[in-house]
Formats: structure tokens, C-alpha cells, sequence
């Protein structure tokens, strides 16, 4: 069994990006499509085999442009991210001891960042890890960093808790360490735990977030390396694509 296995979500479409119908994953960007970015990186990070794929509308699209080396799981109704791991479970069940979770859609996360949340997850035998940002202020190019959920820590530095930012009181959206949302977990873990998941919530979706709510209920540690803010920086709108563009 391997020790990483590499799950790319990407069933999404890029609605908010002027194209009603274009597979998020490729949305150009420079010319390419966005995924292959993270591809390159994760090539070049070489901690585990090809990634595996969710792919969901446009699917045989998605399929042809980026060729036959990877593996992909359709993913038919887009119902949260945690159910978009929970529709490649049956793919990855016994394949890898851990399982990292990255987006199609986050171009500009180095192979660096990639090789070391894979050690650091390695070496703290933590059920899970996570990647952090921590960003001076929310202005300018970083403000859409504030949307994101606030890392709470305690007096051991330890991460408590997430805060989503809808929940969070004035002084917790003070906070400037923030999830981007790249995962590691123990495989094991992650299959037990998934099942557990509601979708209690107004979009009626599945969130991979709500693992951490679970792992600190069940008193289990999760370890974080810090990123720099620009590897976090993703696509939701034009705007947000454009100050991509001016990145790469």
C-alpha cells in the first residue's frame, strides 16, 4: 500500500467566471487550463503516484484535455466537497495509508508546500493535517482571505478549533491565520469519519471542514504547516481570476 494518494476535487463549473457551461478545471489562465498548474506541482512534488480526479458535468471534457494519466471518479450531483470524497472512496479504499486533499482550482501551491504538509503529516502520525495562511491584513489582493474560516489556537499553540466566518464574534474576525482548505488525512480516519458528516446546513451540502469539528470532538490532534498567502489564492469570480493571471 502507498503511502499518499493525491484526490484533485474538481467537479465544479466556472459559473462565476463568464462560462455557464466550462468545467472549472479548465478555465484558462495564461492560455492553460487551471488544473494543470496544481498538475505540474504535484508531478514535481513526485509524493504519490498520479492523482486521482473527481470530475463531475463536462466530465468526458474534462477527460479528453487532460489525457489518460490519471484516474478519475464522476462525481454526479455536486453536493459539498465532503461528499465529493466520500463519491471516491470506493476508488481509493486500500490503495494509499494517506489521503491529501487539494483543489483544481488553486494554481499557485508550490511543490515545496505540497512535499512538506506530506512530512509533516508523515512525521506527527496525526489523524490529520492541515495547511494555514497567515496574512498581515485583509486588504488588497488578501481580501478575499477574509471569507475564509478563522484558526483558533490554544495556549499550547495548538489548533482548537475552525471558526466560519459567518459564525465568528468581531473579535475572532480579528484573527489572520485562516483555512485554505488543504488537507492530509490518515486514510483509515478519513473513511470511518466521513460517514459521519450532515449536511445540516442551508446549501444541504457535505463539508470536509466539518472532519475537523470531528477530530477535535474526538480529542485527536491536528498538525499545520503555514503557507504563504498566495499559494491559497483560488478562482470564484473574474475578479479573482485576473489577479491569478497577474501571479503566474
Amino acid at each position: 500500500m502507498q503511502k499518499m494518494q493525491i484526490l484533485i476535487l474538481a467537479a465544479g463549473l466556472g459559473k462565476r467566471m463568464g462560462d455557464q457551461q466550462l468545467p472549472k478545471a479548465l478555465v484558462s489562465v495564461k492560455d492553460r487550463p487551471i488544473i494543470s498548474y496544481l498538475l505540474d506541482s504535484i508531478s514535481q512534488a513526485n509524493v504519490s503516484p498520479a492523482p486521482v480526479i473527481v470530475i463531475g458535468r463536462q466530465a468526458d471534457l474534462v477527460r479528453s484535455t487532460l489525457g489518460s494519466d490519471y484516474t478519475y471518479i464522476f462525481q454526479q450531483e455536486q453536493l459539498g466537497t465532503g461528499h465529493a470524497v466520500m463519491t471516491a472512496k470506493p476508488a481509493l479504499l486500500g490503495l494509499a495509508e494517506n489521503i491529501m486533499v487539494l483543489y483544481c482550482d488553486m494554481p499557485l501551491l508550490k511543490p515545496e508546500s505540497i512535499t512538506r504538509l506530506t512530512q509533516a503529516h508523515l512525521g506527527a502520525k496525526t489523524v490529520m493535517t492541515m495547511a494555514t495562511v497567515e496574512v498581515d491584513d485583509f486588504e488588497s489582493w488578501r481580501s478575499g482571505f477574509y471569507d475564509f474560516g478563522r484558526i483558533e489556537r490554544d495556549e499550547n499553540n495548538k489548533v482548537r478549533r475552525i471558526v466560519e466566518k459567518k459564525d465568528a464574534t468581531k473579535t475572532q474576525l480579528l484573527i489572520k491565520e485562516v483555512n485554505p482548505g488543504y488537507y492530509c488525512f490518515a486514510a483509515d480516519w478519513l473513511w470511518q469519519n466521513l460517514e459521519k458528516l450532515e449536511n445540516n446546513n442551508a446549501a444541504k451540502e457535505y463539508y470536509l471542514t466539518d472532519l475537523l469539528q470531528l477530530a477535535f470532538d474526538q480529542g485527536q490532534e491536528v498538525a499545520t504547516i503555514k503557507i504563504e498567502p498566495q499559494e491559497a489564492l483560488g478562482v470564484n469570480t473574474t475578479e479573482q481570476l485576473n489577479l491569478l493571471d497577474s501571479f503566474l
